[in-house]
């Protein structure tokens, strides 16, 4: 190494040297005159350039040959690949100048320039373990498949390169669509690098898709292992893995099973609704009601909803609207602020047959949430209570283009679910669904803002001395009376609707 720069630094100095000295030539009268010897050579101003410059050329030959010269004593000295050095570090200039040539070429989008300089970079350098994954991601970047599979198969005949082909493979096999062989590879490069962050969450996906719960809870619980995911979202993940296994231990008809994977659901994670309702009836199938209670009461008081309404009441199936009431009261005193407690109690109410109840129950909701379940609560109240027909109308008129309310919604795509899944219908997300309000899409149907007009309107209500509730959407069970009530009205304002379409028309 020293050598070399000394090399380096002797033959600039004389370069500039010799170029100093060729200016003053071209500049003098004459030129250069050499004596030795007895012998005299007098040289022209041009003619001394050209020989500076042949001088030039041959302290270049002079350097090399002793560089040759060098290599050959270490040769003979037992350094058996010194001469080969010697020639090949030539090479290796140019295949490292065209290996860092191709990679610039990668990173600028050009797949083709790429693989030329891989290519060319492989001629000089012999050395596949750099060469064939630039030659692999130029294929692959230039559309190349099948290139790029012969590639990817000869990195993953080394150990060295084995995880790089393995992952470039498994995309390609993603890419077109070949998902059980990604699964097979996501397994093997699982196996090598189990801390890689890319290849976990590829794995999990996978493994979701292919409904391989308990792999995935292994996959996930690596991920929180070495760092790679939060402790609650771990949490969360394992709750909906351990759901989803349960649902499909159900459907093999095996119901102890189950049970105790729904119920791990449930405990893993407070929040995750359909989790608590079938741990729920997991515990009321082994008649442990107050389990079933106390786990329910748990969720509603993180977040409210009606499906966790309908599980309560399974658990007394046979008892009368009163009863109902009092029992439910449970539930009712947690988060009386929301409004699905709102509704459960109005809808409570309205079974029992109690309107004026069912009325402060509700609240001020057909002011600030006006959906179609609030609207339609109002009209069952209205008409218990005997108010005139054009009045319920009017109710029922709102509901037809109120928006819907909340439901299952992925938080990605935002497609509308009609019961909660672990996996978006329409996305393929993994625990992206949230219950919330949709994303409004439009305006009402034409003529829709007429129907008040020609069924008649609903009273502004009145204040409210009373209460506070909030939650969710879809009627719980409590509200079947109400509906059974209403359905009548609907289907009516519903053909009113049309001809008041029909009539704008005209």
């Amino acid at each position: 190494m020293l050598w070399s720069l000394l090399k380096i630094v002797i033959f600039v100095a004389i370069v500039a040297a010799l170029t100093l000295g060729a200016g003053y030539i071209m500049e003098a009268n004459g030129g250069i005159q050499i004596t030795a010897a007895g012998y005299e050579l007098n040289l022209g101003p041009l003619q001394s350039v050209i020989a500076v410059g042949l001088l030039v050329l041959g302290l270049f030959i002079l350097f090399k040959l002793v560089g040759l010269l060098i290599a050959v004593l270490k040769f003979i000295n037992g350094d058996d690949t010194a001469l080969s050095r010697y020639f090949d570090r030539n090479r290796e200039r140019k295949g490292y100048q065209a290996l860092s040539e191709g990679l610039l070429a990668l990173s600028s989008g050009e797949g083709k320039l790429a693989m030329a300089k891989a290519q060319k970079a492989d001629r000089y350098l012999h050395k596949p373990a750099l060469t064939n994954l630039l030659t692999a991601q130029a294929a692959e970047m230039s559309g190349d498949t099948r290139k790029a599979e012969e590639t990817y198969k000869k990195l993953i005949q080394n150990e060295d390169t084995r995880f790089a082909g393995i992952r470039g493979m498994m995309k390609l096999k993603l890419a077109k669509g070949d998902e059980d062989t990604a699964l097979a590879l996501a397994e093997r490069a699982f196996s090598i690098k189990p801390k890689h962050p890319e290849i976990q969450d590829m794995l999990l996906e996978l493994q979701v898709k292919k409904h391989d719960w308990k792999g995935a809870r292994k996959t996930l619980s690596a991920e929180l292992k070495h760092g790679n995911l939060p402790r609650d979202v771990y949490k969360r993940r394992d709750a909906v893995l351990a759901l989803s296994e349960a649902k499909d231990i159900f459907a093999e008809d095996k119901p102890i099973e189950a049970r105790e994977a729904a119920i791990a659901s449930a405990k893993g994670s407070p929040d995750l609704i359909p989790g608590a309702c079938m741990a729920a009836r997991a515990y009321l199938a082994r008649s442990e009601k107050k389990k079933a209670e106390r786990i329910l009461k748990k969720t509603w008081s993180v977040q409210p909803h009606p499906d966790l309404a309908a599980t309560f009441a399974e658990i007394e199936p046979e008892e009368t609207p009163a009863q109902r009431m009092k029992r439910f009261k449970a539930l009712t005193s947690l988060r009386t602020a929301h409004r699905e407690t709102k509704l459960l109690r109005a809808e409570l109410a309205l079974s029992a047959e109690d309107f004026p109840e069912a009325r402060r129950a509700i609240g001020n909701l057909a002011e600030t949430e006006p959906d179609a379940r609030v609207l339609t609560v109002m009209a069952a109240i209205a008409k218990g209570e005997g108010a005139p027909e054009t009045e319920v109308r009017g109710w029922l008129a709102k509901a037809l283009s109120a928006p819907r309310g909340p439901c299952w919604v992925c938080d990605k795509c935002h497609h509308i679910h009609a019961d909660w899944v672990p996996i978006c219908d329409n996305c393929g997300g993994f625990d992206t669904l949230s219950w919330t309000n949709p994303p409004q899409n439009g305006g009402a149907p034409a003529g829709a803002e007429m129907l008040p007009l020609i069924v008649g309107t609903a009273p502004a209500p009145a204040e409210e001395e009373a209460p506070v509730v909030m939650a969710p959407n879809p009627p719980t069970p409590e509200g079947a009376a109400a509906a059974e009530a209403t359905k009548a009205e609907v289907e009516e304002a519903e053909v009113v609707a049309e001809d008041a379409r029909k009539e704008e028309a005209k």
